[in-house]
């Protein structure tokens, strides 16, 4: 270990001193800021930075600096990223020593208005294992020497413990972001398992009460009802998929979601409602598509209760080649081809359909009853489940 190089005691208890201060618990940010001040005061340097390696290990991705005021970065503009005398501590990850800087072979200058500086002194922080984090860079004692074999080692010795440290930290931010996307997680299906299936249930009583003879004012608030609890749901939709998408794909699902609605259905409006799905449904229809195909289904169900007198009916989604179809079978009363259909139910059928280049249409089933085809071709797009 380096600390055997120190020989003096004074300066060996300084480099254990500088080391207990560093905040084991403090984020990232306010950790590296701490080790290279104290990195600066242990061997009295003008001006010290912590360079942190970019992931390819090749140039700088962050420098904090210590000696210079806020007006003087400023000044200076971009932080380096390597070049120079700096970039040959990063090519060879060993402590390096220069009493004149400008007499260095490697050395590319300064840019404008940056300080002038002399002496230079680098060290790598390597984490546990040996992988080098970033270097430790030393400019100019205040006594106006150059840097010495003791300085050497007292900054070595920090940047071995200091690399352990940041190991830590970086390990904890990382447990920490695990247990962020856990807790997105959990919260995503509160809200779709608990929230979204209660508004589901109260929009199905709703739609429900379409069967009932009812004033048109009445109706006509029902409706409006209906059109924000699907808004509403929609929108907690948008905020699962928000919540969950750095994490990984929504926690939604499109299949569930169908099979959920058809079971709500059943127990709730005392529809018999059977399921069959077919194809790579929740890996290649958007979320912003499925919004539309849930909204379909419930609209086709709700339509046999409120007007078909059925007690079962069947319903089918698939995916193929770039297309979904859904059809909604029941054995109702039927429906007359040759009657005008201006409900509002079929028309809003239609219209979701269209708006994703689609079509929808309601024919007299082969053996009694009404079948419901909605087909579409535009699954993708923002939102992928």
């Amino acid at each position: 270990m380096p600390y055997h190089r120190i020989s003096e005691p004074e300066r060996l208890h300084a480099v254990i001193d500088a080391i207990l201060t560093i905040e084991v618990d403090a984020d990232l940010n306010h950790l590296l800021s701490t080790i290279v001040e104290q990195a600066t005061g242990l061997v009295g340097a003008r001006y010290g930075a912590l360079g942190v390696l970019s992931d390819d290990g090749k140039s700088l991705s962050e420098f904090i600096t210590v000696g210079m005021t806020a007006q003087e970065r400023a000044a200076i503009g971009r932080f380096p990223v390597g070049h120079g005398i700096l970039g040959a501590v990063i090519t060879d990850p060993t402590p390096l020593r220069a009493d004149v800087i400008a007499d260095r072979p490697s050395t590319s200058g300064f840019p404008d208005h940056h300080p002038a500086m002399n002496t230079f002194l680098g060290v790598p922080v390597r984490l546990e294992g040996g992988l080098v984090f970033g270097n430790l860079y030393l400019c100019d004692r205040l006594d106006g020497q150059p840097f010495d074999e003791d300085d050497e080692a007292l900054v070595d010795t920090l940047g071995r413990a200091a690399g352990l440290v940041i190991d830590r930290a970086r390990l904890r931010m990382l447990a920490e972001e695990v247990t962020l996307s856990l807790e997105r997680q959990r919260m995503a299906r509160d809200l779709h398992d608990t929230v979204i299936q209660r508004l589901f249930a109260v929009g199905l009583s709703l739609q429900g009460l379409s069967s009932v003879e009812l004033p048109v004012v009445s109706q006509s608030r029902i409706d409006r009802a209906i059109d924000d609890l699907d808004e509403t749901i929609r929108q907690i939709r948008t905020t699962i998929f928000a919540i969950t998408r750095p994490d990984g794909p929504a926690a939604s699902s499109l299949r569930r979601d169908v099979l959920e609605i058809c079971d709500e259905v059943s127990s709730r409006l005392g529809l018999d409602v059977t399921a069959g799905l077919s194809g790579p449904i929740d890996q290649h229809v958007s979320q912003r598509t499925g919004d539309s195909v849930l909204a379909a289904l419930r609209e086709a169900l709700t339509n046999i209760v409120r007007h078909a007198g059925a007690k079962t009916a069947q319903v089918s989604l698939s995916v193929r080649s770039g297309e979904l179809t859904l059809t909604v079978t029941d054995d109702g009363c039927g429906i007359d081809p040759s009657q005008r259909r201006d409900g509002r139910g079929l028309a809003n059928l239609a219209a979701r359909a269209q708006d994703l280049g689609g079509w929808f249409e309601a024919v007299p089933g082969l053996s009694g009853g009404t079948v419901v085809r909605w087909h579409i071709t535009q699954l993708s797009g923002e939102g992928e489940r």
